[in-house]
């Protein structure tokens, strides 16, 4: 499987990253380790977590995800230098804190390499911006961490396009880590970062790293209707948004390429993005086999010129 240089951080990752949020959610540890396994037999072998999940659901308090992936990688001696984990800081965890001060990001480090039962985290991010944190105190608490090897790179994760350059400034003024990947909301439904934030990642060489690449199931083709959305958890989660002339238009154009390639929607859409400048690989995620193979196809199906067109002009706002 081919695989992207991320950034300037020496990492490279498979065309698609696993998304770990499932893990404890709609993904029990059974599911989890079985989802864990096909990943590492179908070459997809960055997994992206974060600290917070799944806090959102109910008698959750976060961590839930990275404990379960933890004990994967205690059951499975050896998997654990086959596969990179990111993971993300900064987000409120219930009864800890939250924000990018240099002395969360200390604490809530511990408790991730802890939770995960590793040594090293190959991608650490921050979540979320803390614009009361100044840039250069974060990337100083970051480089202490990969001083002492417990973090290989860093990347960013919801940064508007001026906190993201200011980042990237201070890095720079001050010799410190920089940014190596940004992780931002980006799929068919959700282009808004082309307008600023990929060209400001391509010119400084910033790896990308989209999440909800698949609107939450809605490019799956999954949901056409209001009827559809008690499909799963997800379909209750705003997706109704969605399900208006442009999304009509959306699946349309999905429809159509996927004919054309013996492809599934979810597939194309996925597909896209790894056609869209400056996009290193989309993050999406399973909640069983039959789906974690669908996102192994996507990683090796090659768009024409035209389907991206197609599917350009179906999507613009």
């Amino acid at each position: 499987m081919e695989h992207r240089e991320l950034g300037r951080s020496g990492l490279k990752v498979p065309p698609i990253i696993f998304g770990c949020n499932v893990f404890g959610w709609t993904a029990d540890q059974a599911m989890t380790f079985r989802l864990l396994d096909g990943c590492v037999e179908r070459g997809l072998v960055a997994l992206d977590t974060a600290d917070v999940y799944s806090a959102w659901v109910p008698g959750h308090s976060g961590g839930e995800s990275e404990r379960l992936m933890g004990a994967w990688l205690k059951a499975r001696p050896g998997v654990r230098d086959r596969v990179l984990i990111f993971t993300k800081c900064g987000i409120e965890m219930p009864g800890k804190g939250k924000g990018l001060s240099a002395a969360y990001i200390a604490r809530a480090v511990e408790d991730s390499l802890a939770r995960l039962g590793i040594e090293r985290i190959d991608l650490y991010q921050s979540h979320r911006d803390d614009e009361v944190t100044p840039p250069e105190e974060t990337l100083g608490a970051y480089q202490a961490l990969m001083e002492a090897g417990k973090v290989r790179a860093i990347g960013a994760s919801n940064f508007s396009p001026a906190r993201l350059r200011a980042s990237l400034e201070a890095s720079a003024k001050h010799g410190l880590p920089r940014y190596e990947s940004l992780q931002p909301h980006y799929n068919l439904m959700e282009r808004g970062i082309e307008a600023d934030l990929v060209p400001l990642c391509i010119e400084h060489g910033v790896g990308i790293i989209t999440y909800y690449a698949l609107a939450s199931g809605f490019l799956t083709g999954k949901y056409r209707s209001e009827a559809d959305l008690s499909k799963s958890p997800r379909g209750a989660r705003g997706m109704s948004k969605y399900l208006d002339a442009r999304g009509m238009r959306v699946l349309a154009a999905l429809d159509a390429v996927a004919a054309r390639h013996g492809a599934t929607p979810g597939q194309v859409a996925l597909a896209w993005q790894l056609a869209k400048p400056g996009i290193t690989a989309p993050i999406a995620s399973a909640t069983n086999p039959d789906q974690l193979a669908e996102l192994a196809k996507a990683a090796e199906l090659r768009l024409a010129a035209e389907d991206v067109a197609a599917l350009d002009a179906a999507s613009a706002a």
